[in-house]
């Protein structure tokens, strides 16, 4: 479909904004900007980048592969502030392990070692730090890893919010993959691995301050497994990503823009637990932006979507495996949802932080 006049100007003008060189306006660290949506974008660019980047910083994939001289390793790091620690279906223990095996997974590795570094406020029951770390060892063995060192440091009562924990994992990349958002085409398929937000509003239901029954847990899970499986069973994987902070919608952003092409959503093929559905809309909250920790966005070539569908509905974690949209050429940089009412709306980046601390 060709853009009006008036419609191209628009697009030229979101064009241009999107293309300036990122800012931090504010003066202090706010809660938005760990929320995974544009003020994050821009602390990351603004104030990480401008310091730290480098060919293998700079793709902000969710983990980084290098060659070494046996082949690929990849690396990744992670923190994770849950609040409340504990919640139906977890805890932070096993959310800290399963989310770093995933952005190993996603990279395309297959993870081999952790590390884990707590910080804890004094006063912290000792009780809840065994059950914090017993999880973790479980975790860590249903995930076929070792977590082979560590860190601990105890803050002042008040300082902290009972426990923080931050993890490195490492792993072997053993496919002959290049892996990114940036390689993503026209004609690609987009497909997620099963029903989104189940762990965002599991979150925001246990912290008991609204006042809304649902029957959820979290679906923190680890995906080496079904990622294995499908990169093993299928050529032409572009891109696979975990969405966890900002949700899918955070990552069809980021295949936009760093691949410069649409990314063309049905909202009606978007797997949704009633539950969650039912919650979010209560809470005026799009299921896209809600953050999972055991689902994945698979960019595949589009001629083996119908396959790559197949394999991910083989694994227990991907049974409910849908195809949600596909890459197209224009308009380049942003999503586009055909919503269930027959209309089309922009999905843009999260403004704000309208959710509370999910990882």
């Amino acid at each position: 479909m060709t853009p009006t006049e008036r419609e191209q100007r628009v697009l030229d003008r979101i064009d241009q904004v999107r293309r300036r060189p990122a800012r931090v306006r504010e003066e202090r660290v706010t809660l938005a900007h760990g929320s995974g949506g544009k003020a994050t974008k821009n602390l990351i660019e603004a104030v990480f980048l401008a310091s730290l980047g480098n060919p293998l910083l700079d793709r902000l994939e969710d983990g980084a592969v290098f060659p070494v001289d046996a082949g690929r390793l990849a690396l990744t790091t992670d923190s994770f502030v849950v609040s409340p620690l504990f919640f139906p279906g977890g805890n932070i223990g096993d959310l800290a392990v399963n989310g770093t095996v995933n952005d190993l997974a996603v990279s395309g590795a297959r993870p081999l070692h952790l590390t884990a570094g707590f910080i804890l406020e004094e006063g912290f029951p000792i009780a809840d730090l065994t059950g914090i770390v017993a999880s973790m060892a479980a975790a860590a063995r249903a995930a076929g890893v070792r977590i082979v060192a560590g860190d601990t440091k105890v803050v002042q009562r008040g300082k902290a919010d009972g426990c923080y924990i931050n993890t490195a994992g490492i792993g072997v990349v053993e496919h002959d993959v290049a892996l990114g958002v940036d390689t993503a085409r026209p004609g690609d398929a987009v497909l997620v691995s099963g029903p989104i937000g189940a762990h965002g509003v599991t979150i925001m239901l246990a912290r008991g301050e609204l006042d809304i029954d649902a029957d959820l847990v979290s679906d923190t899970a680890p995906v080496h497994e079904l990622v294995a499986g499908l990169l093993a069973a299928v050529p032409g994987v572009r891109a696979l990503r975990d969405a966890t902070r900002g949700g899918v919608a955070t990552i069809l952003n980021e295949i936009a823009e760093a691949a410069n092409v649409a990314v063309l959503v049905d909202e009606a093929a978007v797997p949704v637990q009633a539950p969650v559905r039912g919650a979010c809309e209560l809470l005026g909250i799009d299921p896209l932006y809600v953050a999972c920790e055991g689902r994945i966005v698979v960019v595949v070539d589009g001629a083996a979507a119908d396959e790559a569908l197949a394999v991910l509905r083989t694994h227990p974690l991907g049974a409910q495996a849908a195809v949600i949209g596909r890459i197209a050429a224009d308009p380049p940089g942003l999503v586009l949802l055909n919503t269930a009412f027959g209309g089309t709306r922009i999905v843009d980046l999260l403004v704000g932080d309208p959710l509370p601390r999910i990882c």
